[in-house]
């Protein structure tokens, strides 16, 4: 599976983004997805996950409420749409994918980073 994320990009305190995730392969749809971030001098933070069929969601209490992460399965694509941005959400964001499995266990493939800076 490779994996190639996109919408990062400078928004202000308060403002929303959608990062998108396209992955590649014919397999994508019997792959739970998720997604990370790590921002300076920090270790890499899981920030959500979906099941593979998009029935079950997965969030960390630092993003719960605000971001939402979906999958279109027929454009092999998956989503995080962040409203209520943070200068503390500043941060590169990665989509992972994991094995082939009805629900999110833990990241197998990587995609590379978005860059997101919340400033005003």
């Amino acid at each position: 599976v490779q994996l190639q994320a996109s919408g990062g990009g400078l928004v202000q305190p308060g403002g929303s983004l959608r990062l998108s995730c396209a992955a590649s392969g014919r397999t994508f749809s019997s792959n739970p997805m998720g997604w990370f971030r790590q921002a300076p001098g920090k270790e890499r933070e899981f920030l959500a996950a979906i099941s593979r069929s998009g029935d079950m969601t997965y969030y960390a209490d630092s993003v719960k409420g605000r971001f939402t992460i979906s999958r279109d399965n027929a454009k092999n694509t998956v989503y995080l749409q962040m409203n209520s941005l943070k200068p503390e959400d500043t941060a590169v964001y990665y989509c992972a994918a994991d094995r082939e499995r009805n629900f999110w266990s833990r990241p197998e493939y990587w995609g590379q980073g978005t860059l997101v800076t919340v400033s005003s």
